[in-house]
């Protein structure tokens, strides 16, 4: 009887096989396994919020944010509005969301309101929070002539600055504005207009009554004016505007500013500030490539017609995902 004996050349082929087909099944499974880290991470990328201009403005995220900031502009503008305007809040993100923000310049664009007083408030505005965190909620009852304008400029101080641990650059922002939300501001015009402009005691704007031209004479229209952080510390520290906070709230800045012999550098920024053009009026203008912000948007109408006078699409990149033709300006 013959003994079986193994024959070597076979056995490494064989244990080459085995291996072979071992490393190709750990490979296949390895690259399902990249592939779904490759989805899962492009997931995670998409759900993330927009960093336009739309930065954390809670107090640790903000103060931690500034920390490391060369910019050498920083605005913040407050657009002021109501809780329950969620669809104008989403036409304003888009809007500026798709602006791109000027080298060396930090805008931060806020919308703020008072106090919430109903239960879809409280969970609608809350994902708001959650998802794009640029909302202010003031301390204080919904209001248009008994204070608002008041609590924002004199709440932010507070919220901005932690005077305990000195984190962050001082002050935390150059400029503070406040803006209605039918306004609509080409940012890098603002920018610009303000670089060669003061950094203290300034107030900034379009002078009403219409027709003037002289910054000194009554106050700016509530479209959107801008102050220097040091008028916005004054506010909170001063009894002029405490014990002056009922009536046209942008006339009473203006008697702010008078009363405390506040804001001596002031700039009119007539007519790249203006009134919609239709109906016309001794406030409007027409639309023109110098434009710093457009005012009394009222509907959605005016604001197509705007956005399309600045070709604010123009930067969409061509897909097969989707059609849109293209508009002139006249059209």
């Amino acid at each position: 009887m013959k003994s079986t004996r193994l024959d070597p050349r076979r056995s490494v082929v064989s244990a080459f096989f085995l291996i072979t087909l071992f490393l190709c099944i750990l490979a296949s499974i390895n690259e399902v396994r990249f592939i779904s880290l490759l989805k899962f991470c492009a997931l995670a990328n998409y759900m993330q919020p927009s960093q336009s201009y739309y930065n954390s403005l809670s107090s640790e995220n903000l103060l931690a944010s500034n920390a490391n900031s060369s910019d050498d502009i920083r605005i913040l503008i407050g657009i002021l509005t109501l809780a329950d305007k969620y669809h104008r809040r989403h036409l304003l993100r888009l809007v500026y969301g798709t602006q791109q923000a000027p080298v060396g310049a930090k805008v931060d664009i806020k919308f703020v309101f008072c106090n919430l007083t109903k239960e879809d408030q409280k969970v609608l505005v809350a994902l708001e929070i959650m998802r794009y965190d640029d909302i202010i909620i003031l301390n204080c009852k919904e209001n248009m002539k008994q204070g608002k304008t008041y609590t924002y400029f004199s709440s932010l101080p507070e919220m901005l600055t932690d005077s305990t641990t000195n984190v962050g650059p001082y002050p935390p922002y150059h400029y503070v504005m406040k803006a209605d939300d039918d306004s609509y501001f080409r940012v890098n015009n603002l920018v610009e207009s303000l670089r060669p402009l003061p950094r203290e005691d300034l107030y900034y704007g379009y002078v009403i009554p219409c027709p003037s031209m002289d910054p000194f004479v009554h106050y700016m229209s509530g479209m959107g004016y801008l102050v220097s952080w040091d008028i916005v510390e004054w506010i909170k520290e001063s009894d002029i505007p405490k014990n002056h906070t009922i009536g046209s709230e942008d006339k009473t800045f203006g008697d702010w500013m008078r009363e405390g012999n506040r804001a001596k550098n002031r700039h009119n920024a007539k007519w790249s500030m203006y009134n919609f053009p239709d109906p016309p009026t001794r406030c409007t203008h027409e639309l023109w490539p110098d434009t710093i912000a457009v005012h009394l948007l009222k509907d959605q109408e005016k604001w197509i017609r705007t956005l399309k006078y600045f070709n604010v699409t123009a930067s969409l990149k061509p897909s097969k995902l989707y059609h849109i033709p293209a508009y002139s300006i006249n059209s």
